[in-house]
């Protein structure tokens, strides 16, 4: 499997002067310590990580999922969420020949939590053995930073003050989640379910 941004996060979709705001307050740093480009890198990387650890997209962009297999032949979970449309589902054969798969043999379940691709037939559609299956979608919480919920913003403060105040630091572990920021992404984590996903 391979999810890959097709339209990443725009640098003025970044709440820098708000994130400045909580360094002073929160550490005492002065503006003129303060350089928007290192601001905008910690911003991204407490997103990303905050987006990897819930399987949710905080802004709203547009992805490509290439997988060899379906999970179940009726529907297929998104590796993120939440998932807004699907563009365009794509068969690829092993000598790189694509078929459109017609959007009438598909629908998209919104699941906030789950969503899936489902079937309106009898199963999805048929992936060429040694071949792959496209899927071009857009997801997010919101089109922009003020759309995102208010404790998964917090989360992302808090991660990149975090990243900032260590940024020396070369001990760290890796994956390094401070408490606050693991209580407050806690109930948007992806529930682990044993079951078949098609019933």
């Amino acid at each position: 499997m391979m999810l890959i941004e097709e339209t990443g996060v725009a640098d003025t979709t970044l709440p820098v002067d708000v994130f400045k705001a909580h360094l002073r307050m929160g550490s005492g740093f002065g503006t003129e310590t303060l350089q928007d480009e290192v601001l905008v890198s910690f911003l991204r990387a407490a997103v990303a990580a905050v987006e990897a650890r819930t399987g949710k997209a905080l802004i709203r962009r547009k992805f490509s999922w290439s997988l060899s297999s379906w999970r179940d032949d009726l529907a297929q979970p998104f590796p993120i969420a939440p998932v807004h449309s699907v563009d365009s589902v794509t068969t690829i054969s092993s000598d790189g020949a694509q078929t459109v798969v017609d959007a009438q043999m598909y629908w998209l379940d919104r699941d906030r939590q789950r969503p899936m691709l489902r079937t309106t037939s009898a199963a999805l559609a048929t992936i060429p053995r040694f071949g792959t299956v496209s899927i071009t979608f857009e997801a997010g919480m919101g089109s922009d930073w003020s759309q995102v919920p208010a404790d998964l913003q917090q989360a992302v403060f808090l991660l990149s003050a975090h990243y900032y105040e260590f940024r020396h630091e070369t001990n760290l572990s890796d994956g390094c989640m401070p408490f606050g920021v693991s209580s407050l992404i806690e109930r948007y984590r992806p529930m682990r379910l044993g079951m078949r996903v098609g019933g």
